[in-house]
C-alpha cells in the first residue's frame, strides 16, 4: 500500500498535497483498493466554497457509491476533469493523475488537524 510521506490524511480517506495557499485533493491508495474498480466521479461544487468535513462530491465504484468529504474549508477551483473519461486514474495512479478537485484554503489553521503518513499508516493497519 502506498502512502506517501508529503502528503496530509484525513479518517475519511482523503489525500492533501498543500501547495501555498491551494490543496491538492483526491481519495488515498487504500481508498480506491477497497473501493475496486471506479467508474464515475462526480464534483457539482466546482467554484462554491464549502466548509471542512463537506460533501464535495461522489465517486461510483461497481458496487457502491461513495461521498467525498472536504478536508479543508475552502473554494473549490478545479476539477480534474480526465476523470469524466478516465475515472480509472484514481486506481491507477491515485497520488498523480488522479487527484480530484483543487481548493482554495480559507483556513490554513485546520491544516494541523490532518494527519500524517505515520497516523494514516496506524488507521489503516499499514
Amino acid at each position: 500500500m502506498n502512502i506517501p510521506s508529503d502528503l496530509k490524511y484525513t479518517k475519511d480517506h482523503e489525500w492533501v498535497r498543500i501547495e501555498g495557499d491551494t490543496a491538492i485533493i483526491g481519495i488515498t491508495d487504500f481508498a480506491q483498493g477497497e473501493l475496486g474498480d471506479i467508474v464515475y466521479v462526480e464534483v457539482e461544487t466546482l467554484d462554491e466554497t464549502l466548509g471542512k468535513d463537506e460533501v464535495f462530491g461522489t465517486v461510483e465504484a461497481v458496487k457502491t457509491v461513495s461521498d467525498l468529504f472536504l478536508p479543508l474549508s475552502g473554494e473549490i477551483i478545479a476539477f480534474n476533469e480526465s476523470l469524466e473519461d478516465e475515472p480509472e486514474k484514481v486506481n491507477t495512479d491515485p497520488y498523480g493523475e488522479g487527484w480530484i478537485i483543487k481548493v482554495k484554503i480559507s483556513d490554513s489553521s485546520e491544516v494541523g488537524g490532518l494527519l500524517g503518513d505515520t497516523e494514516y499508516k496506524e488507521l489503516v493497519g499499514a
